[in-house]
């Protein structure tokens, strides 16, 4: 592997992070979260990538340069980049990347182009009949510093941070109804309890319109199979999955966050199936996703309702009323949540 780039000086960092990128406070820790591209935020983009290649090597994975950025993040309409930012340290904390369906090229098939598109294949359905209304994420991070107790209640409260910017993304993107993205697993994962959490994914949370599949599907063992008919034997999905987490803790390992978060926040998420990404260290991608309207109630007052209090606080009345109608946005919101 290459070694990583030099870090971005801070200061250069904080110029570029001015107040129409920016999307709200954190709920914990006083981080803030902005939006940016590597368009109007060029040297962000390059810590993003130093940032990205660093955890995802921790874990496993990455791309083997000494940074991970590649075309989607900067196209002629990139990839946009949801960051927290973390003011006493003057650093980033981790993000997400994301494209609206709508905005999203189509190629000579008229498949949509993105990120997770060489892995998964969609059916004429999901094209036409929820592209236009999806938000894709991927790339999900949180820079090593922040995974230990290093950073006190900063690292406890990292990733609920992200999910704060995605709180606001739901709230604001009216249009949109769905996210769907990629969830990692590395090859560090014991193969078995891999296969197990992707068989109860199969039995609680299937895909039956087919709207995306794995271009070349993993397999999952015919034991594996007999061994998830043996241990899910409750009636809800809910207990089933204690009976998963609790059947893990005795091979020593838990359900990875990003797959426990996912799995915590909708009773209607899809599982489209896995498959073994090539260009990141050959690690387990898994396709999902998840209906915005169905997130369960604790979740959107957690995310979402907050949100909405801290753009009432921010906001005049009327301001606010124009929000909620889709009038002319104040400049402060930023422009991507305009649908036209």
């Amino acid at each position: 592997m290459l070694p990583l780039i030099e870090a971005i000086n801070k200061e250069v960092l904080k110029s570029e992070l001015t107040p129409e990128k920016f999307l709200r406070p954190t709920n914990k820790s006083n981080n803030e979260i902005y939006v940016v591209t590597s368009h109007n935020s060029p040297n962000v983009m390059l810590e993003i990538g130093r940032l990205r290649e660093k955890a995802f090597r921790s874990w496993g994975g990455g791309t083997g340069n000494e940074i991970d950025v590649d075309a989607y993040d900067y196209s002629e309409k990139p990839y946009y980049q949801l960051i927290v930012w973390d003011p006493e340290e003057n650093e980033i904390v981790g993000g997400y990347r994301f494209l609206f369906g709508k905005d999203v090229a189509l190629n000579e098939k008229g498949e949509p182009e993105f990120v997770m598109s060489h892995l998964f294949q969609y059916s004429k359905q999901f094209i036409n009949e929820y592209l236009p209304y999806t938000i894709e994420l991927g790339r999900a991070f949180i820079q090593p510093a922040y995974q230990t107790s290093q950073k006190g209640t900063k690292s406890i409260f990292a990733l609920d941070n992200l999910w704060d910017g995605l709180g606001a993304l739901i709230h604001l993107a009216k249009e949109a109804r769905y996210f769907i993205g990629k969830v990692t697993m590395y090859n560090s994962y014991p193969d078995v309890a891999r296969e197990l959490i992707y068989e109860y994914m199969f039995r609680f949370f299937p895909d039956r319109e087919k709207l995306i599949l794995p271009r070349n599907p993993v397999a999952i063992g015919n034991n594996i199979k007999t061994l998830a008919t043996k241990l899910f034997t409750e009636k809800d999905k809910e207990a089933n999955y204690k009976i998963l987490q609790k059947t893990l803790r005795k091979e020593n390992v838990n359900v990875p966050p990003l797959f426990n978060a996912y799995i915590g926040l909708t009773n209607t998420l899809r599982m489209f199936g896995s498959a073994i990404d090539p260009d990141f260290s050959s690690v387990y991608e898994t396709g999902i996703m998840l209906t915005m309207s169905d997130i369960v109630e604790t979740k959107r007052k957690r995310y979402i309702e907050p949100y909405i209090e801290y753009l009432k606080n921010v906001f005049s009345h009327e301001t606010f009323s124009k929000i909620a109608t889709h009038e002319p946005r104040p400049r402060r919101i930023y422009n991507f949540f305009q649908f036209e």
